[in-house]
Parts: C-alpha cells; structure tokens; sequence
C-alpha cells in the first residue's frame, strides 16, 4: 500500500489531492492560498496535509514551457520541492506538469460546473490531474 500526495503549485495558492491507500486513484483535497510567492507560508501549508495524509511520496507539478525548457516557475518548483524535502522523510517527486491546469478546466467545463465554483476548485483538479497521471503510469 502506497498513499501519494500531489501539489500543483502557483504563486499564491496550491492545489492538493492525495491518493486512495493503494495508490490506485487521486482526489481533490483542497486548495490551500498564501501572500504572494511566500513559498515559506507554503510550505508550512502543505506540511500540514502531509502530517494528515502521512504519505509515502509527494508529487510537484514541474511546469515546462512546450519546448521543454524550464522556466521561472518551474524554477520555483524546484526550489519548493528542495525546501519540502529538508522537512519531510518521504521523497518528493517533480512530474511535468504541462497542461494540467487546461485539462482540468476542461473536465470542469464539460462537467458544467460555474465559472465561479470553476475559479474555486481548479487548483485542486489540476493536482488531481497530475497525481492520477503518475499514479497511472507507476501501475
């Protein structure tokens, strides 16, 4: 049994969902919101939820531009992920995240879900996205 957190995360709020305890399917969780790029308030945030969840793994949407260069956020993530790393005893997982946040406001907008509720729960769905695409692939 292996449960899985994942983070999608943006310079003011981060997605969270987590997987069932066989590793098997993701959910939403939350989405957690910090001041802008205080990345520390952040990481305090998803501290908690792993304490919560306890997980095995934790997986970081890594964002890349479509030609496969890392930007500055995806910089940033990889910062993050070195700071969660010095606090946490699982591994931490960067997964390429591009398009996850399309793909999630699709789902949302076939679902017929408002703009509104939409706004409220696409961080969320886009962590969502990206665990169940790695939980799919180590399956």
């Amino acid at each position: 049994m292996k449960r899985v957190l994942g983070l999608d995360l943006g310079s003011v709020t981060c997605g969270i969902a987590v997987s069932d305890p066989l590793g098997i399917v993701a959910r939403a969780v939350k989405t957690i919101r910090f001041p802008e790029n205080d990345y520390d308030q952040a990481c305090d945030l998803v501290l908690e939820c792993v304490k919560e969840f306890a997980p095995d793994e934790i997986i970081l949407g890594l964002p890349k531009h479509m030609n496969n260069d890392i930007g500055i956020r995806g910089q940033i993530s990889i910062d993050f992920k070195e700071m969660l790393e010095e606090k946490v005893t699982c591994p931490v997982i960067l997964i390429d995240e591009r398009l996850s946040t399309v793909a999630a406001e699709k789902f949302l907008i076939s679902a017929d879900v408002s703009r509104k509720k939409r706004k409220k729960v696409i961080d969320q769905m886009a962590a969502v996205h990206v665990l169940q695409g790695y939980l799919d692939r180590t399956h």
